[in-house]
């Protein structure tokens, strides 16, 4: 049986496609994109109330629960017996993605170019090396455990294969001025991320808990413990 934790991608992932398809239909209906005219970018359906609003707290929950799950699975490759280096190296890319994510949700294209395109590629770019290091960890690791089905491992190869095409179509399309079909890479890219995030709820199917471990610094004012002592609080 799937522990709790599973639940977590699997809702950021259900979160986060729900809600940029909500604010691309409040766009629409509110004629703040026109569909004749082309098929929008997903930033251009949040620029404008009341959308931006839902757009901006979609992507800040979504980044939250991406930043705990990248934690999630550091802590997870760290028991696997992944070294320091290579973890902390996916830790800070997956980091990254979600800050990158807040960025793009905070900062509208119309009113911070530099600061949402800063955000969108730390969220692109960043988020999809994210997810060829884990591909590259797994390929490289062959005493790493395979949670689920034996097709997951090539699964996420071909979804960052896909991403990575996309992602490069959709730069060269929009200097080609082909801004429609740039659009329609952007979303597909966007989808497929959440797929990956979401992916991680088979990994975490069976952990069934964590524990925050709080240890007394050598500042601490209180005495030292004869032995060692972990605060432990069940989560």
């Amino acid at each position: 049986m799937w522990g709790y934790l599973s639940l977590l991608p699997a809702f950021l992932a259900f979160w986060a496609t729900a809600g940029i398809w909500t604010v691309f239909s409040l766009a629409v209906a509110n004629k703040a994109v026109n569909l004749t005219e082309g098929f929008p970018y997903i930033s251009r359906c949040g620029n404008n109330p009341p959308q931006s609003c839902i757009f901006s707290q979609v992507l800040n929950l979504g980044a939250a629960l991406a930043a705990w799950t990248c934690i999630l699975r550091y802590h997870q490759l760290r028991d696997w017996g992944v070294g320091k280096w290579p973890n902390q190296l996916i830790l800070w890319m997956g980091l990254l993605c979600a800050l990158g994510t807040s960025i793009v949700g905070n900062f509208q294209e119309k009113n911070q170019r530099a600061m949402h395109l800063t955000g969108a590629f730390f969220a692109f770019f960043v988020g999809i090396f994210y997810f060829w290091l884990q591909v590259l960890l797994f390929w490289r690791m062959k005493s790493l455990p395979q949670p689920g089905a034996p097709w997951i491992g090539p699964l996420r190869l071909v979804l960052c294969s896909i991403c990575t095409i996309l992602t490069v179509a959709m730069v060269v399309l929009h200097t080609w001025s082909l801004r429609s079909a740039s659009a329609a890479c952007e979303w597909v890219v966007a989808m497929l991320l959440f797929i990956l995030f979401g992916l991680f709820a088979v990994d975490f199917s069976g952990l069934h808990g964590c524990t925050l471990c709080l240890q007394p610094g050598p500042g601490s004012l209180s005495p030292p413990p004869a032995s060692p002592v972990s605060l432990k609080v069940q989560l």
